[in-house]
């Protein structure tokens, strides 16, 4: 198709075709790269066993240890198999019962995500944010650009719990914070999402963050609400007006598409009744800071008592338990 004359006179249409076939592509190279290994190590073992030599086992040893990582991480991908999995991501973070607490175990959640952006290459850009009274964060939206960043983030939607002594409890006190992380995939321009301009009320507001002298003195910050579905999406990490009404209306068009997929979704799944609603209070994740350390994901059972670990952004462990309890 590509060796076809007229095939670069396609536009758009023809970087669809190259983008998929680059992702095919892409796909494939890692088990191609494999079985060459394969069949370099056969070579290896077949001269081990006629010559016997030391070096060439540790050698073969090595390459098989590689090997096994190589695969499971080929395995773990070939989960990511969703329409949407490869996708750029926006998250969003947002406290709940708790009070000052909440906000602050949204901060803490958000700094735990961006360092594991960070340790994938991924980038991340913070789009919204509006600051506690005393500490921490109401609600921060990000977007992290990455290969597969929706595939490997749609795992941490749902409700995370705190349970530690509060830094803001002069009695030293054990509290419980819930914090709610919500998660859909940035879509690409050629999906098409239908919204009327009468369906939406566009208001202007000043930064409420940092941004710099002129964000602070000028409306640059804008919220849009889809009037229809009561979707409210906002943006003001930019100087730009302009901007930031292109930023927020590239969200809504993500949060229209991910609300009528999941409508679709409900209607599937509720003819076998095998639903699962996330509510507000059912945890998917615990965070247990005292009396004894420990992350548990209940969704997978997956355990890890190093919380250090966990909030410095290693989270890998309970993204691959999680879709490997769903496949």
């Amino acid at each position: 198709m590509i060796a076809k004359p007229d095939f670069w006179e396609g536009g758009e249409a023809a970087q669809k075709i190259l983008k998929e076939r680059t992702f095919i592509l892409e796909s494939l190279s890692p088990w191609e790269e494999e079985k060459k290994t394969l069949e370099e190590m056969e070579i290896l073992l077949q001269l081990l066993e006629e010559q016997g030599d030391e070096q060439e086992a540790q050698e073969l040893s090595e390459r098989v240890q590689k090997s096994e990582v190589s695969l499971q991480e080929i395995e773990f991908k070939r989960m990511l198999g969703g329409e949407h999995d490869p996708n750029h991501a926006i998250v969003s973070i947002n406290a709940g019962a708790g009070g000052t607490e909440a906000q602050d175990w949204v901060e803490m959640l958000l700094r735990m995500y961006l360092r594991w952006a960070e340790k994938k290459n991924f980038g991340t850009k913070i789009i919204d944010i509006l600051p506690g009274e005393e500490a921490g964060l109401k609600n921060v939206t990000f977007m992290a650009h990455g290969r597969y960043a929706y595939g490997y983030l749609k795992a941490e939607s749902g409700i995370h719990r705190l349970v530690r002594i509060s830094p803001f409890d002069a009695g030293a006190r054990r509290h419980t914070s819930f914090a709610s992380v919500f998660v859909i995939p940035e879509i690409s321009d050629d999906i098409m999402v239908q919204i009327d301009e009468k369906d939406l009320r566009i208001d202007t507001f000043r930064s409420s963050g940092a941004g710099g002298q002129h964000v602070n003195k000028t409306d640059s910050a804008v919220r849009i609400t889809h009037l229809p579905t009561g979707i409210v999406v906002q943006c003001q990490n930019e100087r730009s007006q302009h901007k930031n009404k292109a930023t927020a209306l590239k969200i809504l068009r993500a949060r229209i598409y991910e609300k009528e997929l999941k409508e679709k979704e409900e209607k599937l799944q509720d003819l076998h009744n095998t639903k699962k609603e996330i509510a507000w209070g059912s945890q998917i994740r615990s965070y247990i800071m005292h009396p004894y350390k420990m992350v548990k994901d209940h969704r997978s059972n997956k355990v890890i008592h190093q919380v250090d670990r966990v909030m410095d952004g290693e989270i890998d462990e309970f993204i691959k338990a999680f879709l490997l309890s769903t496949t």
